[in-house]
């Protein structure tokens, strides 16, 4: 028998020739690019590599060996194409988008803005904070609403809350960016603390019922379990919820909103800073129906499908990885038609304009279905 350090020469030996095989591969592989530039032809075929990947396996021996070379041809596969979409980028094929680079999203004038909700929601500070108190604005409803309003040209752009650090994503900002042909142009992270808002005549102890925004209450839901004899009811915004306690005047009402909505509305402060987080914060995008971007956007958002298949999405996500690209966020949403099935939204670093980020788009929309670059944005710096 061979001792350890035997063994490992022969491993070593191997691996050197495999490494080795696998350049010489690699090197055939610019060649298949070059031809594929020439003439036109799409990087991926994925019926000559499912037909590569029977033939190899039928190479193997064993079931365990076939498992393994199925695993080892589809990343060298994988790589093969990674390296044709960099070729394919360096002369000039390049992945198609609509987006248009400005100096800043801010420097049209006379800009319109629109919120959801009423005068003291929290989307209506975040819009101050982000583009300053004399902003031209509005507010409607509903999220709906405001995407409408920027679509058919009422306004130049909308805000919108799309995640809370303590509640989690808001699903119906998500499923908009989808209905809609609208844009992400930046972003803005306000601290919120809650507060239960009462009448004027109210304590704690008169409180029946509760209404805030869905992430109102989530946000607020161990406070709220000392008080299960609550009922809890779910409004469009916090803001609102304020508003409707001020106009039915009823003690044994009370809202979860900022303490700013009760001096709006005048009503009392029963309780603040009631989240059971204090670094609770909620992110809020900045829309618009026109795909703007400028040199110093630092942050990319896009959505796609994958084949509902093992493998798929870890080869989608791999592109980021070959490219050295900083994923920060991935959240999926069921797609409606397809049961058990998703949509993959996508956040990381970079901008349009770098050659990583060309490559790793033209490689994700070759291999992902309904593939969208929903914003190209500078992240958010307190």
């Amino acid at each position: 028998m061979m001792d350890l350090q035997e063994l490992r020469k022969e491993i070593d030996l191997i691996d050197s020739k495999m490494v080795e095989l696998y350049e010489k591969r690699m090197k055939i592989s610019e060649e298949v690019a070059n031809y594929k530039i020439s003439t036109g032809k799409p990087v991926f075929d994925k019926e000559r590599e499912c037909a590569k990947i029977e033939q190899v396996k039928s190479l193997a021996k064993t079931e365990f060996t076939k498992h393994g070379v199925e695993e080892l041809f589809t990343q060298i596969m994988a790589m093969s194409r990674k390296l044709q979409y960099q070729l394919l980028n360096q002369n000039g094929v390049q992945d198609k988008n609509s987006f248009h680079l400005v100096h800043s999203i801010k420097e049209k004038e006379k800009a319109k803005v629109i919120f959801q909700g009423v005068p003291g929601a929290h989307s209506q500070r975040a819009m101050t904070e982000f583009f300053g108190e004399d902003i031209d604005n509005s507010y409607v409803d509903t999220f709906k609403d405001a995407m409408e309003a920027i679509k058919n040209k009422k306004a130049d752009y909308a805000v919108l809350p799309i995640e809370n650090s303590s509640a989690g994503i808001v699903n119906t900002s998500y499923d908009l960016l989808v209905e809609y042909d609208n844009y992400i142009v930046g972003e803005h992270i306000l601290k919120i603390e809650q507060a239960l808002l009462g009448t004027m005549d109210a304590t704690i102890s008169d409180i029946k019922t509760v209404f805030s925004h869905p992430q109102g209450l989530m946000q607020s839901a161990k406070f709220l379990e000392s008080f299960r004899e609550w009922k809890q009811i779910s409004m469009q915004n916090t803001a609102t919820s304020a508003k409707k306690v001020k106009d039915d005047m009823d003690k044994t009402q009370a809202a979860i909103a900022s303490v700013e909505a009760a001096k709006i509305y005048g009503l009392k402060v029963l309780q603040e800073a009631i989240n059971f987080s204090e670094s609770n914060s909620t992110r809020f995008i900045i829309v618009s129906h026109e795909a703007l971007f400028t040199e110093d956007s630092n942050k990319i958002s896009i959505y796609f499908e994958v084949p509902h298949e093992s493998g798929s999405l870890y080869n989608a996500l791999s592109h980021f990885i070959y490219n050295g690209i900083n994923m920060t966020k991935i959240e999926s949403r069921p797609l409606e038609a397809r049961p058990w099935e998703s949509r993959f939204f996508v956040d990381f670093e970079g901008n349009l304009l770098d050659s990583a980020v060309k490559n790793a788009l033209m490689g994700l929309r070759a291999e992902t279905i309904d593939l969208k670059i929903i914003g190209n944005y500078k992240k958010y710096e307190d």
